[in-house]
């Protein structure tokens, strides 16, 4: 699964034709007019996954409404309801210089600028101003670090780590 990323998540039908509506986890939603094709996760384990060959794509409030080929009733997609959607690495938006894929921050050890070893991101949290990386500490309450400057001074995707400036407060 490191080798694909979540664009989004079905949320129900769209009429009788075997459309659906897909809530994006993608930060820019036009994105899925470009995309040829999707995985399904269809297993309880993310391991089993079908690829969708898109036919057509529309938008609809913050949804997308996505046709796929051969499936052209209802019936063939009623079952698909909060089913997530991935694409490949290689079809994903490259990042801008700084920026990186959830999938990627998830794992990372934490440390301070001081060197004390902090715990593990186990969760991004995007509130919209910022995100917020969740820290999971052994034996302690998740530290909630936001995704600023000012907390996240290095990235170090190489040896897996991120080197953070604890702000006043957050620790308590």
């Amino acid at each position: 699964m490191e080798d694909l990323l979540q664009v989004g998540a079905i949320t129900t039908t769209h009429g009788v034709g075997g459309a659906v509506k897909v809530f994006p986890t993608t930060d820019d939603a036009k994105r899925f007019k470009k995309l040829k094709h999707v995985f399904m996760d269809i297993g309880k384990n993310q391991q089993e996954l079908k690829e969708l060959e898109i036919t057509q794509v529309k938008f609809f409030k913050n949804l997308v409404i996505l046709k796929f080929k051969g499936f052209d009733s209802i019936n063939d997609v009623e079952g698909w309801r909060g089913r997530p959607l991935y694409v490949t690495r290689e079809q994903a938006v490259p990042c801008e210089e700084g920026e990186y894929f959830i999938a990627d921050l998830i794992g990372l050890s934490v440390v301070s600028k001081e060197g004390e070893a902090l715990g593990t991101i186990t969760d991004v949290l995007q509130t919209g101003a910022n995100d917020v990386y969740v820290v999971s500490q052994p034996g302690r309450k998740d530290l909630l670090l936001p995704a600023i400057l000012d907390c996240i001074l290095e990235v170090d995707m190489e040896n897996r780590s991120m080197t953070v400036h604890v702000l006043p407060g957050l620790m308590d």
